[in-house]
């Protein structure tokens, strides 16, 4: 699991809008493809990315905890260069949610 700081209070429907609106795009930027990631909002509150085409389950899990996103990525998404273009898209979303004031890794492993 991976613990990343927004610096901020984090509206969960704010995460969630800004990934399902960008994450295709930012990921096509980076390595033009096919792919189409579906972002889904659980009752929980916590979000899900998921490439049903290709894979049967999540592949990242992010839950809100006061100004951290915890975020899990599952461990049947084995494709490396998608997976870590897929969580460099990401990273430059929560970038932006955060601001001038950026993001910090909190905790890795």
């Amino acid at each position: 699991m991976k613990i990343i700081t927004l610096h901020k209070h984090i509206n969960i429907d704010h995460v969630y809008n800004h990934l399902e609106q960008n994450l295709n795009a930012t990921f096509k930027k980076h390595k033009p493809g096919i792919f189409e990631f579906k972002v889904e909002k659980n009752a929980d509150n916590s979000i899900d990315v998921s490439l049903p085409e290709l894979y049967d389950d999540i592949l990242y899990h992010i839950v809100p905890d006061g100004n951290n996103l915890h975020i899990t990525r599952s461990e049947h998404y084995v494709d490396d260069v998608n997976s870590l273009t897929l969580e460099s898209a990401m990273n430059e979303l929560f970038d932006e949610l955060s601001g001038k004031e950026g993001t910090d890794l909190v905790q890795e492993g």
